[in-house]
């Protein structure tokens, strides 16, 4: 997976990108919604991201309304809700799909990488988060693993070289 860092990813003004600057980081990316009942999650999210930033560490949202229509805003009320409510200060992008064949091209990458449930590639709901370590290698989490529960994989992800 030493191309992820070259995936086209689009940014929350409607930019274009790629993960080029994350190369060499440990990063999380999560598939993020502002109307589920994991919502809240968000604000473990930023802890990490505030405790872990400094070592090489960062959170990347990407929210989407493919589950139950939980993401319907546009880019700024998205944006206003995560600042408001969650101060969050890690990268939200441009809402994208996880699933189908409008699927984002980084979560398709992402599925690849780390298969869910017995081989399963499909993201199940909101809040699933794929810690990606300095080597590219993914390691695929529930949305029901609350975020503070991700410290000591993300700890073993920066101390690994």
């Amino acid at each position: 997976m030493s191309d992820l860092y070259d995936v086209a990813v689009r940014t929350a003004d409607g930019g274009d990108a790629t993960l080029a600057d994350y190369r060499g980081k440990v990063l999380l990316i999560v598939n993020v919604a502002s109307r589920c009942g994991f919502t809240p999650q968000y604000a473990g999210l930023e802890a990490l991201h505030r405790r872990f930033g400094p070592a090489g560490f960062a959170v990347l949202g990407f929210p989407c309304n493919q589950f139950g229509g939980q993401e319907p805003g546009d880019a700024a009320e998205i944006a206003s809700f995560c600042s408001l409510t969650y101060a969050v200060s890690f990268p939200v992008f441009a809402k994208v799909e996880v699933n189908g064949a409008g699927a984002a091209p980084l979560f398709r990458a992402l599925k690849r990488a780390a298969p869910g449930v017995l081989g399963s590639e499909g993201v199940k709901w909101n809040f699933t988060k794929f810690l990606v370590g300095r080597d590219a290698c993914v390691t695929r989490f529930a949305p029901t693993t609350k975020p503070e529960e991700l410290a000591g994989a993300i700890e073993a992800a920066l101390a690994a070289r």
